[in-house]
């Protein structure tokens, strides 16, 4: 997949110029603003950037030719259109980071990707400041206020990506579908709050169809669907071609996070960048999680429900989890769901109205997002 890794360079250095642009905007207003450039620095370098090449493999998927181009060639002047869809790639980036951001926050999670989460960051500056004032307090505040300017960040961004291309129409078209995106990620992250909260008051039967709804919202259309379809609407995909990629997004998305949920309970730490069994003690009411509660007897799922979202779990209490959740089946039932998803979506685009070069990619890209360690 070179080509995949060159436009992660491209996007890479966009997400740099842009920064390099808006640092001295921040810095003129005080020096103690400061710390906002340098976090924002640090949440956005790095990381999978898988939402970029779903956005740039759905326009290519509907502009590219079949074989014998490479749009990112030395000898290649980069097109008007290229350069529009490695900024609104690199703006899918900027708004995950705030998504991140904010995240860390209401699962109040203390590293993320190997790193101190943002609050703590800014908790820590209080603490070393000596300022007055409660330092964590503080810090969720300042980061909370972080997400909200890399969310303003993504958005000019986007829009600079979108004045780019001469086709008024396909820009207002692409708008209106990272505008749907954001509404979508933002109703399934309520939805999970509401389940970590609400589960005890639903009935048993009912708790698998309710992750799932969440999986779809909070992470399947916005990881893989949606940046697809913005990157297709930005190249003019017809509504067959934007059929395809919906249909092949929807399925790999739902695989993509249900191993994202396997990850979340047996990844590890030193791979992940988080906690083994971290969503273990977070609480999280995963499909996973509804699916090893189905399998289990009334006395097991008792201790589940006890133990679930205890942030004080020790290692021998998680490993205990760990071996419940394995030894009822709900992990071989998980991974046949992967594989079941994962091949459903690769047969959608396989006879799709799509580029031939832009499928085998992403049919590579399906496998990718779905075996990962972290």
């Amino acid at each position: 997949m070179a080509e995949s890794t060159r436009l992660v360079d491209l996007v890479d250095s966009r997400i740099s110029e842009f920064l390099a642009n808006r640092a001295p905007i921040v810095r003129a207003i005080s020096p103690e603003l400061n710390p906002f450039v340098e976090f924002s620095r640090q949440f956005l370098s790095g990381g999978k950037r898988f939402r970029a090449l779903f956005c740039y493999w759905g326009f290519e998927s509907v502009s590219g030719a079949d074989s014998g181009f490479d749009p990112f060639a030395d000898d290649e002047e980069p097109g008007r259109d290229l350069r529009a869809i490695v900024s609104v790639a690199a703006a899918l980036e900027i708004f995950h980071a705030a998504a991140l951001v904010h995240d860390d926050i209401i699962d109040n999670s203390d590293t993320r990707r190997g790193a101190a989460s943002a609050h703590r960051l800014f908790e820590a500056l209080h603490s070393d400041s000596d300022w007055a004032g409660n330092p964590a307090d503080f810090g969720r505040a300042a980061a909370i206020l972080l997400g909200d300017l890399l969310l303003g960040w993504s958005d000019e961004l986007l829009d600079e990506g979108l004045e780019l291309l001469e086709d008024r129409a396909q820009a207002r078209a692409t708008r209106a579908a990272f505008n749907h995106m954001r509404t979508e990620v933002t109703a399934g992250q309520y939805l999970d709050v509401l389940e970590e909260s609400a589960w005890l008051r639903r009935p048993d039967d009912e708790l698998r169809e309710r992750a799932e709804r969440v999986i779809v919202y909070k992470s399947a259309k916005y990881s893989v669907q949606a940046p697809l379809l913005i990157g297709a609407t930005l190249a003019g995909g017809t509504p067959a071609q934007l059929a395809a990629l919906r249909d092949f997004g929807l399925p790999l998305g739902v695989a993509y996070q249900l191993r994202d949920d396997m990850l979340g309970v047996f990844g590890d730490a030193a791979v992940t960048g988080k906690p083994s069994g971290d969503d273990l003690r977070e609480g999280k009411r995963t499909v996973l999680v509804a699916i090893a509660r189905g399998l289990m007897p009334q006395g097991a799922r008792r201790a589940i429900d006890e133990l679930l979202g205890d942030p004080d779990l020790d290692e021998t209490q998680v490993r205990m989890l760990q071996n419940t959740i394995v030894d009822c089946g709900a992990v071989e039932e998980v991974e046949a769901l992967i594989s079941r998803n994962v091949r459903t979506a690769i047969a959608v685009i396989g006879s799709s109205p799509l580029s031939r070069r832009a499928i085998a990619q992403l049919s590579e890209l399906a496998e990718t997002v779905t075996k990962r360690s972290a």
